[in-house]
């Protein structure tokens, strides 16, 4: 799909006289058709996702290439990465990408009403746009990281081991896809910012000094975005970390129920099995009270492990 955006709105609707052109999943015929009309390249998909930086930004023929790899949010509320070329001229900016992206479709509707539109003005508003998105998507991370950290270290309840397990199971889930999220935010941020220092050093006698104040800010912004990524990665360790100990405590504490009940079992398993030997000469067999002899023995024998346990500090 090919969207031109005229320089003025009261001006046709011609390619040749657009400020924008916004190609989504283009097809040969759209390309060619900005190609011979501008006399410049439509970048292909696979050219947009090389990661080597000469790849991502070149300049040609007095024209500015560009592609940055954003973040798409599917429905079922995964994260995809779509890559996207900018070409920026003093005559035109081309966007080229193969997902819907709504900070494109909001640049849209402002750009819509605009009296004279500048190709630069289009590229800025494109660049302040995505940081708002993106910085939404942040703060919505860290308020989910928040969630879970109230989860991870609230005072534990009466709840049942298995249960308390199936719940930090789900978070060790729900925190390695936030971890891959951050991975995919901080290389889209750090792709951005190179974005915006190049058309800076580039296209500074062309883009206007508003304009260069408003991506210098962008830089900034995007800088600031990054330093948040950072610390919100470091805080999905943290709460990894925490998780797995967790779960290695409460596997600890069963483990050391079973051997406590193991232990304090084999006295009297040893006590019984003497005394339940069918042997014809037994001291205790015509004994009055060898029966409630052998009942305290038993008691006597689990009563000792368990004081010892208790000595210890092991219950």
């Amino acid at each position: 799909m090919l969207a031109a955006y005229p320089k003025n709105r009261n001006a046709g609707a011609s390619l040749a006289g657009s400020a924008w052109i916004d190609l989504v999943a283009p097809t040969d015929a759209e390309k060619s058709a900005f190609e011979q009309a501008f006399g410049l390249r439509v970048p292909t998909e696979g050219a947009l996702a090389e990661i080597e930086t000469t790849s991502r930004l070149r300049s040609e023929r007095d024209a500015l290439y560009m592609s940055v790899p954003l973040i798409v949010a599917s429905p079922d509320g995964a994260w995809m990465i779509a890559a996207t070329g900018f070409v920026l001229s003093k005559n035109v900016l081309m966007t080229v990408r193969f997902a819907q992206l709504p900070a494109f479709d909001e640049v849209t509707a402002e750009l819509s009403a605009a009296e004279n539109l500048e190709p630069s003005e289009a590229f800025t508003r494109l660049l302040e746009k995505l940081v708002d998105h993106i910085a939404d998507q942040l703060e919505a991370t860290a308020n989910d990281l928040d969630s879970a950290s109230r989860i991870v270290f609230r005072e534990k309840g009466p709840s049942r081991p298995s249960r308390e397990s199936a719940v930090l199971r789900r978070l060790m889930m729900r925190t390695g896809r936030t971890s891959e999220r951050m991975s995919h935010s901080h290389y889209t941020l750090v792709c951005l910012e190179r974005i915006a220092k190049f058309a800076i050093d580039r296209g500074r006698d062309w883009i206007g000094a508003e304009r260069i104040t408003r991506l210098q800010t962008v830089s900034s912004d995007l800088a600031s975005l990054g330093q948040f990524v950072e610390g919100l990665i470091s805080r999905v360790q943290l709460l990894q970390d925490a998780v797995t100990g967790i779960i290695s405590i409460d596997q600890n504490d069963i483990v050391k129920v079973l051997t406590i009940a193991s232990v304090v079992g084999i006295p009297p398993i040893l006590v019984v099995g003497i005394y339940g030997m069918n042997f014809k000469y037994m001291p205790e067999l015509n004994w009055a009270w060898g029966y409630p002899f052998a009942l305290v023995l038993i008691a006597v024998s689990i009563a000792l492990p368990l004081l010892w346990f208790k000595m210890k500090d092991w219950m």
